[in-house]
């Protein structure tokens, strides 16, 4: 194979392990970070990460659209339908400040945390995670409030960590914390559009502060871009919708055995 059908290829390898795991509760950071060691792959390079983060942002948009037009629409009106989308939408921002909070302070620390090894133990945490909202049932349904969503947002800023799902982490605390199936899905990928957004731009000012656009490459390459953008878009949709499905009638239990198998495999490379 030659060398650009390589690149090309590996770009689609890492935009389809960004898509799929960005919503399946198995951590996409822990992933990329897995697939780039085993299977010998570039380092993901700053642009293509802006890409590629703003593609899965985009798929989730797509999936509820209806939701977000919903949001939008009733924001400016004068009535209870307005009230209860401003509420919501004030939740949404409550549950982005405690990842805006860990993020901008710990960024470099963070950063440094990618080992295989590192992976693996968070992965197993999200086995934990995960297996725990599964088998511990709260004794009735609460609604989303203030108190309740600060702390899904505390679960979302643990899962900055590579190997810890966010989507796993947040479901999982919406669920123990007696949030409805239905609404923990709702509100766990709705509430995640804030922190991609505000990583991806983050992700842009370091890259307008490098002197080079291009991280690992001395070249531009916009086919293996594309194809690897094509691929997380695609995925994301897909696996944000089967994501939906299987939070609203299906037991996790599955993606936490998944997890701690990936994570004693990662604890040994």
């Amino acid at each position: 194979m030659s060398g650009e059908a390589w690149e090309t290829l590996s770009y689609l390898i890492l935009g389809l392990i960004q898509g799929l795991t960005e919503f399946l509760p198995v951590s996409s950071s822990g992933h990329l970070a897995l697939g780039t060691s085993i299977l010998h792959l570039p380092e993901e390079d700053l642009t293509f990460a802006v890409l590629v983060h703003g593609a899965t942002a985009l798929s989730t948009i797509v999936v509820f659209r209806s939701d977000i037009s919903r949001l939008f629409l009733n924001f400016f009106q004068k009535n209870e339908e307005g009230l209860k989308a401003r509420k919501y939408v004030a939740l949404i921002a409550l549950s982005a400040i405690p990842a805006a909070v860990v993020g901008l302070s710990l960024k470099d620390t963070i950063e440094s945390l990618g080992s295989t090894q590192f992976v693996g133990a968070m992965l197993i945490v999200t086995a934990v995670i995960l297996a725990i909202s599964q088998k511990v049932k709260a004794k009735f349904e609460r609604p989303l409030k203030a108190g309740n969503v600060i702390l899904i947002g505390l679960a979302q800023a643990m899962a900055i960590l590579p190997g810890i799902s966010r989507s796993g982490s947040t479901i999982g605390a919406a669920l123990l914390l007696g949030i409805s199936r239905a609404e923990a899905a709702k509100f766990s990928f709705l509430m995640a559009l804030p922190p991609i957004v505000g990583a991806n731009l983050l992700e842009m000012k370091d890259l307008a502060e490098a002197n080079e656009p291009f991280v690992n490459n001395s070249h531009i390459p916009v086919f293996g871009y594309t194809v690897g953008v094509v691929a997380a878009f695609v995925a994301g949709v897909a696996a944000c919708k089967w994501m939906v499905a299987l939070v609203k009638g299906a037991n996790l239990m599955w993606f936490a055995v998944y997890c701690l198998i990936v994570g004693m495999f990662a604890l040994f490379l």
